[in-house]
């Protein structure tokens, strides 16, 4: 008995010992898997500005029409002796110098420039503004005193002119001119009409009123601007006639 209890024995640590080696065999050939890494994550990059050039710089054209108001400065007044004195009907703080776009008869702007009472300044930018949009002609548009005050030499020149302190054409009281509240539109094609008077003598083909630049008739578009402004034509006149002159009074 004690012979197989060794014997067993024997066995029994023999086969403890094959599996002992199997499992070491066994675990030698199970491969090792390495930790894998976390790739990090690409860095985003903005996509590049398009160089864009700056706009170009336009220059917007000068307005159409432009105007302006003033009193009379010094020097104004120094080249206005000729037609303000002093004893005339409205001093020269009353006055106003008002400059104005308007087309001449070749269509080109040009600034025109009227001395006007202070209440008729706001009225005159008005009218001209709307006969320089209208298109209307205007032939020279300066003081009168660039023709020593002569309403006769201003309208020889077929000059657009409002302030002359001088009495009314055949009497002795203050025209309205006088006020700075009349204004004269180019004389040659708008004569002052007397019988068989014209004046300027330029006039006189235009008497007929013809259909031609710068003529005023009724209705047109520069007596619907004074009309507008509430001056009166002096074409409306039963005698004289005075197709040149405009008015708030109608005188």
């Amino acid at each position: 008995m004690d012979g197989m209890r060794s014997r067993s024995g024997i066995v029994v640590l023999v086969v403890a010992l094959l599996c002992a080696g199997c499992a070491s065999s066994q675990a030698s050939r199970t491969p090792t898997v390495a930790p894998t890494a976390t790739p990090s994550a690409a860095p985003v990059t903005a996509p590049p500005v398009p160089d864009v050039p700056d706009p170009p710089v336009v220059a917007l054209p000068p307005p159409d029409f432009t105007s302006t108001v003033s009193e009379i400065t010094p020097e104004l007044a120094a080249r206005m002796d000729r037609s303000w004195r002093p004893g005339c009907p409205v001093p020269l703080e009353d006055l106003r110098y008002v400059t104005v776009t308007h087309r001449d008869f070749a269509g080109e702007k040009v600034q025109g420039e009227l001395v006007v009472h202070a209440d008729a300044a706001e009225a005159m930018v008005t009218v001209f503004r709307a006969l320089f949009e209208a298109g209307y002609p205007v032939r020279s548009m300066r003081l009168v005193d660039d023709f020593g005050a002569s309403d006769d030499a201003s309208m020889d020149a077929d000059n657009t002119s409002a302030f002359n302190c001088r009495a009314i054409t055949g009497g002795t009281g203050w025209s309205e001119h006088a006020y700075g509240r009349a204004i004269d539109v180019n004389p040659v094609e708008n004569p002052y009409v007397s019988g068989s008077s014209v004046g300027p003598r330029a006039g006189r083909e235009f008497v007929s009123r013809p259909d031609s630049p710068g003529v005023i008739h009724a209705g047109d578009e520069v007596v619907r601007a004074f009309a507008a402004a509430g001056w009166l034509w002096g074409g409306d006149w039963d005698s004289p006639v005075d197709y040149q002159h405009f008015s708030p009074s109608g005188r």
